[in-house]
């Protein structure tokens, strides 16, 4: 059905148009997708700009265009010239598909390190309550049992405006998202309704593109700050908090909604306490207005009793029984990339980890430190095109918790992958006695670790997680760290 472009139009900022009246019969950002009858709007991108192919799309049947600058467009073409051509995408994806957060319990999730898991952990507890779950984040798009590939953590504001539709439409009544700065920064979560602000940490990354720490947390407190703001649902809002961060303090001194915080060390609404850590994950006692709650956790790593106790927050709040809580995160055995052992018999220990953050590393490397009796082997790189800053930061890291460290290729994309190892090695030189190698290719490099290991040490294969492939320079090429790895232990060493 056919819906009037004026229509698309509604909270949109704009500076000059025409020919509003013409009817309109999809909408898109890429000019290659558009189809007769369509909407096309010219998005300023970091590569490349929509502006330069009006002409493909008009070529294509394009019906009309949203501007953001003073280009000619042909006599009589409709369009809107607007403020933003982001910020409009996100107003017009939400009008067209029919503004589908405002009819579910939508969730953001937000941090440097934890948006996986803990979007796991509350979708889990909400889906074990009896609710029909959805989940956007950086593995896939999960809808009930169906899960879909993703191309980023936060999709773009129109395909993540069509999602939710589509999750709607499929009987889903919440939906846990990881939102990521850049999508915040971006717009792209900008036209979504959010019920809840989920916080873990902030911890450097992403400084390419934000420049600072100080920008960085701007962005992250967008979520933050938009609770509460032009609310269509009859349910509270409110956000949750993790108040051991520094950022945290920040976070809530500037949300308007109620918040609940939650720690280890510091004060919180929901703190954990007696925290006992394993190799096969945690112990521990919650104290909260309920009262004192023990709960096991399997899932290995203090980073994943903060994780834990977002989503304790989460169902606490939503009313989910403490039984019911206690038997999804007893049970619940981990994210794929995230500490996932790759597990063939052999007599060492094989970690594929996503850690790709300072932060990150040290927390998988002081939790490995933990559950291995032998050595811990580490391999790594840093991905290309990216904050360089944190380079030398991870390889002082690496040389000062591992015994052996192995340096790779990560995701090289147009960076010379030999200068980022070089950037790397700044940071390991500095740790004395570090003992290291460098192997440029990342399957010979982890096939050195898993060979050099020994019975009872721990190999750790950071940085990629569940990624299934490889970019260098423009090709993407299919690469799996729990494949590989895999395929190496059976092959040439328990055989």
């Amino acid at each position: 059905m056919a819906i009037p472009f004026h229509y698309l139009l509604h909270g949109v900022d704009i500076v000059a148009a025409r020919g509003l009246h013409v009817p309109v019969a999809g909408v898109h950002y890429d000019s290659r997708q558009v189809r007769p009858g369509y909407i096309f709007v010219c998005i300023v991108g970091y590569r490349t700009d929509g502006h330069l192919y009006i002409q493909d799309a008009i070529a294509r049947g394009a019906a009309g265009f949203v501007i953001e600058k003073d280009v000619p467009l042909p006599p009589g073409v409709p369009y809107a010239r607007v403020r933003s051509s982001r910020r409009a995408l996100a107003v017009i994806g939400a009008n067209y598909y029919g503004q589908p957060s405002r009819s579910l319990t939508v969730i953001g999730v937000t941090g440097t390190n934890g948006k996986t898991t803990t979007s796991h952990l509350i979708e889990a507890v909400l889906r074990a309550r009896g609710e029909h779950t959805g989940l956007i984040g950086t593995i896939w798009i999960k809808m009930g049992d169906d899960k879909q590939p993703v191309e980023r953590t936060t999709p773009e504001s129109l395909d993540l405006q069509r999602i939710l539709r589509e999750m709607v439409n499929s009987g889903i009544s919440a939906v846990t998202m990881e939102v990521s700065s850049h999508a915040l920064y971006l717009d792209r979560v900008a036209e979504c309704e959010f019920d809840i602000g989920v916080f873990t940490n902030l911890t450097q990354d992403h400084l390419d593109f934000h420049g600072n720490l100080k920008d960085y947390l701007a962005a992250k407190m967008r979520l933050f700050q938009g609770l509460g703001e032009k609310r269509t649902k009859k349910r509270p809002s409110y956000a949750v908090v993790n108040c051991d961060d520094p950022a945290g303090r920040a976070i809530v001194q500037n949300t308007k909604v109620p918040v609940i915080t939650y720690g280890i060390r510091e004060e919180a609404d929901v703190r954990a306490r007696d925290v006992r850590l394993t190799g096969e994950g945690s112990d521990f006692i919650v104290s909260c207005r309920e009262g004192d709650i023990p709960f096991k956790v399997s899932l290995p790593g203090e980073f994943n009793v903060f994780n834990s106790l977002a989503a304790i927050c989460v169902g606490l709040r939503e009313g989910v029984p403490v039984p019911l809580l206690q038997d999804v995160l007893r049970e619940i055995k981990g994210v794929p990339g995230r500490f996932q052992r790759v597990d063939e018999g052999q007599n060492f220990t094989v970690i594929v980890d996503y850690a790709h953050t300072p932060d990150g590393l040290e927390n998988v490397l002081r939790t490995a430190r933990r559950i291995a009796p032998g050595r811990l082997i580490t391999v790594f790189g840093c991905g290309g095109d990216r904050d360089a800053g944190k380079r030398p930061l991870m390889g002082r890291i690496s040389g000062e918790l591992s015994d052996y460290s192995v340096l790779t290729s990560d995701n090289p994309r147009t960076e010379d992958a030999e200068s980022i190892i070089r950037m790397i090695e700044k940071g390991i030189k500095e740790v004395n006695n570090a003992s290291y190698t460098v192997i440029l290719e990342r399957y010979e490099g982890i096939r050195h670790a898993l060979h050099y290991a020994r019975e009872g040490d721990i190999v750790v294969i950071a940085g990629k997680g569940h990624e299934n492939y490889q970019i260098i320079g423009d090709q993407v090429i299919p690469f799996d760290d729990y494949q590989v790895a895999k395929e190496i232990l059976q092959k040439e060493i328990v055989s």
